[in-house]
Order: C-alpha cells, then structure tokens, then sequence
C-alpha cells in the first residue's frame, strides 16, 4: 500500500455531492441504528420489569458504541484524479492513479473508491501496488476498497494503454468512507470533473520523393524555375552588379575574357492545404490494432502527411470540408507540427444539409500554388462535386481515398450483395470521372502513397501552357 502524507493543498475538505456542511457529512449506519435500538429496549425492559440482568446485557451494547463514537471524524474523504502523461499516442502505455486523502485526525476504517474510464483507455492492471510495485489484475469499474489511516493518502493505481486518438475522460470518481467500527459513513464524496487524457494519432510513416507542383515561397527545400540562391545550375552568364564574388566560374572567365558566373535555381518552400472531409463516417474503429473506420484513416493520415512536409520545412494547413469550416492557418516549424496535432484531436463528423462549398472556401482564399490534398472517403456525393470545381479552377488537386478496402454495407436481406455491387460500381464511375477531370484519385496506404500521384502533377504545372493570341 502506497501512503503518503496529507499536505495542507491535499487536506482541505471537499464537499459532499449535493452540497452539505461538514457536520452533515456523515450519517449513521444500520450497524449503529441496531446498537441504540437494542441498547435502548435493553434498559427500558429492565426498569419496566425491574430486572437487572437485563441492564447488565446492554451495557456492552452501550460501553462499545460510546468507545467506538469517542473520537468523531472531521472532514469526508478528498479525491483526485491524475495521470503520469497528459499526452500520450495511441498504443502507448497509460499510467493514472486515483488519490484518496484522509484530512482528518480520524482513520477510515474502509473507504470504497469506483472510477469511470473512457473505453478508449484500456486498463490492464488497476489496484493497490503489491510488494513486487506492481498492481494485482483488476477491472477499473469495479469497486475497490481501501484503509486510509489519519493524515495520509492513498494511491489507487491504473495502468493500462490508449487505443484510439482524441480527448478520452479519465473519471468522474466517487468514494465513501466508513468510520468508528463501522458506526458512522460518509455521504458520498464525487469529483464531477473528471481528467481530461489527450491521445495524438499514431503518425504512418509517409514520405514523398517527387518535388511539388509549384514552391511558391521565398526559402525552402524545393527546386523552383525561378533565379535565385540555390543549389541547382541553371547556367553561366555574364558577372553582373549584385553577383556574388564566390559565384564566379574561373574556367569560363579565362577562357572568355570576361568574368562569368554560375547562375542557379532559387530554392524554394511550399504550401500544402490538407482537406479533411467529415461529411460522413463508415467503418467501425477497432483501435489503433484493430480496424480502422474512415475517420481513423483521415486523421492517421493527415498527421502523417503534415509530419512530413513540415519536416522538409514547408507551410502546411488544414481545413474541414464540413458545415463548420475549421481551419488551420498555415504555418512551419515544430510549433505548427504540435498545434496539428491539437487540431486533429477535435476532428468529428458533422453532417451538413446543405453544400458547405461556398461557406468552407468562400470565406477562406487558398493559395492558387498550393498542393490541395482531399482525404475523404468519396461516398457523398458533394465531395465529388467539391473535387470537381476545384479541379475546374486550375489548383492543383490531389484526392486520397480514405474508405476502408474491406467495407461491407450494413444491411441484410436477398438483395444486399446485389445492392452492394451496384454501389462499388457507382463509385468506380465517380472515381473515373474524377480523373477525367484531372483529379487524380490514390488509396491510403501509407509511405510512398503519393509518390506517383505528385510526379504526374508536378509535370503537369512545369509542362507550357498554350497561349492564347
């Protein structure tokens, strides 16, 4: 048993659920209401019947109540909740402990002690730690009692793992203390908040080797076909004013004349606006080892992407394709990557009765060079149709398939398998006219999924445009 002393912050009395003063903070048990009652008849029946043998029998009843009520308790048990990591990743392990404090000058002689858990946070192991530290094999939901001795603490230790992303409650907790033998318990005492646990997206490991379709920053790692500070030849010229002294090839200049320099391609960033659309959820979510639904393949997915191009040192942003329109300004560096990952743990899938085009881009200007990538699962249909327009504005667009591969609709009866065909069917077509119009369409699966994809349209926006006269 893990005890610990009660320090002045740990000792202040908490109320009662429903509100009470300290002095109603304890009532009576049965125990104690047959101990009076029988003390009581006891001695009435004896000065009734004038028989002494009868107070003689209740003076027990009477001598160890009165021993056992000598020493009132002061102040209801104090509960708190807290974990060893606030921030945690799916699949790692999750430490949580559930402190009771005695304030008083009175030991509890049992205090039960019941937690509720997010079913996202799986315990293994919860109770008191045994000698080996270790606590013994027990479910978090079921009671747990414990003996609290004056001035001190008791940790309740769970331990367990995370198994899906998002904020999960650890808690509320409620506790109720028994004292004096027995004789007195306490109103039960509950922490209405309980502790909030955030669970970051396991991130994929991602990467994508072929350049962007168009770096439109000012200092990065992609190569643009701009001028400029780089590590691309893009030539020899003439030296002119500006040029830099290190610049100068000595070869050509000897052999000229005249002093030459080696031009270069400026290195550029780019900005990447990562489209999440929540218009509708499919799959069941089994954990970060289980199955994954089409929400747990967007988010998964989306922080792998950000992790990536946010590591190469470019711009990224998010923003919901939803009746809400949440969005990320972009942004690089460590901070950006951290505040994603915040941003993610709110995602939620909110219908939307009517086309939330006008409110999610109407307000919000992208970028005509950015890199739009569309995680959805192409099963409304406005999601096609949003692909579509945005395709038709000339941005360079790139949809990630995030529908489950294994998805049976729900559903039974003789035509279910037929009505099943028929839809993958009509999604196979919306997906090839998607394409038609230049939108090009890859399943998630993980590292290189992008690869192909961002080649073919980095050729497209280096290939020459015909002109019009």
């Amino acid at each position: 048993m893990t005890l610990r002393s009660a320090t002045p912050a740990q000792a202040e009395p908490a109320l009662p659920a429903g509100g009470g003063d300290q002095e109603t903070s304890w009532v009576p048990t049965p125990a104690l209401r047959r101990a009076v009652t029988l003390t009581g008849l006891l001695l009435l029946a004896g000065a009734l019947l004038g028989r002494a043998d009868l107070v003689v029998l209740a003076a027990p009843f009477a001598l160890g109540t009165a021993w056992a009520l000598r020493r009132l308790p002061e102040a209801p048990p104090v509960l708190r909740i807290g974990a060893d990591d606030a921030n945690a990743v799916e699949g790692s392990d999750l430490v949580a402990t559930v402190a009771v404090d005695n304030p008083g000058r009175v030991d509890y002689d049992l205090v039960v002690v019941r937690t509720l858990v997010s079913p996202w946070l799986r315990i293994h192991r919860a109770g008191l730690p045994g000698p080996d530290g270790e606590p013994p094999a027990g479910q978090a939901d079921r009671p747990f009692a414990l003996v609290v001795p004056a001035g001190a603490g008791v940790d309740l230790e769970l331990r367990g793992e995370t198994r899906r992303w998002g904020r999960h409650q650890l808690g509320p907790a409620a506790a109720r203390a028994v004292v004096c033998d027995g004789l007195l318990l306490a109103r039960p005492v509950a922490v209405s908040e309980a502790r909030q646990v955030r669970v970051f997206p396991a991130t994929d490991v991602f990467s994508a080797d072929e350049a962007m379709p168009r770096a439109a920053g000012l200092a990065g790692g992609h190569r643009s076909r701009r001028p400029g500070e780089g590590g691309e030849l893009a030539g020899v010229r003439v030296f002119g004013p500006g040029d830099r002294l290190r610049r100068i090839d000595w070869r050509v200049s000897l052999r000229a004349r005249q002093l030459h320099v080696a031009g270069t391609l400026s290195d550029r960033d780019a900005e990447v606006v990562l489209l999440l659309d929540v218009l509708t959820e499919a799959g069941r979510s089994g954990g970060v080892n289980g199955s994954a639904s089409v929400l747990d393949t967007t988010v998964r997915a989306a922080a792998a992407i950000a992790e990536h191009y946010l590591h190469r040192g470019d711009r990224v942003a998010m923003l919901e394709y939803g009746p809400q329109a949440r969005r990320l300004r972009p942004a690089s560096g460590r901070r950006q990557y951290l505040t994603v990952l915040e941003w993610l743990l709110d995602v939620k899938v909110r219908p939307a009765w009517q086309e939330p085009y006008d409110r999610v881009f109407g307000a919000h200007l992208l970028s005509s060079d950015a890199l739009l990538v569309v995680l959805t699962p192409l099963v409304d249909t406005r999601s096609a149709e949003m692909l579509a327009r945005l395709a038709r504005s000339g941005r360079f667009v790139v949809a990630v398939d995030t529908l489950p591969a294994d998805l049976v609709p729900a559903g039974q009866g003789p035509w279910h398998e037929v009505a099943c065909r028929l839809w993958r069917l009509e999604r196979e077509n919306t997906v090839g006219q998607l394409r038609e119009h230049g939108v090009p369409v890859v399943r998630w699966a993980g590292a290189g999924s992008l690869d192909l994809v961002l080649r073919d349209v980095a050729r497209l926006a280096s290939a020459p445009r015909a002109g019009q006269r």
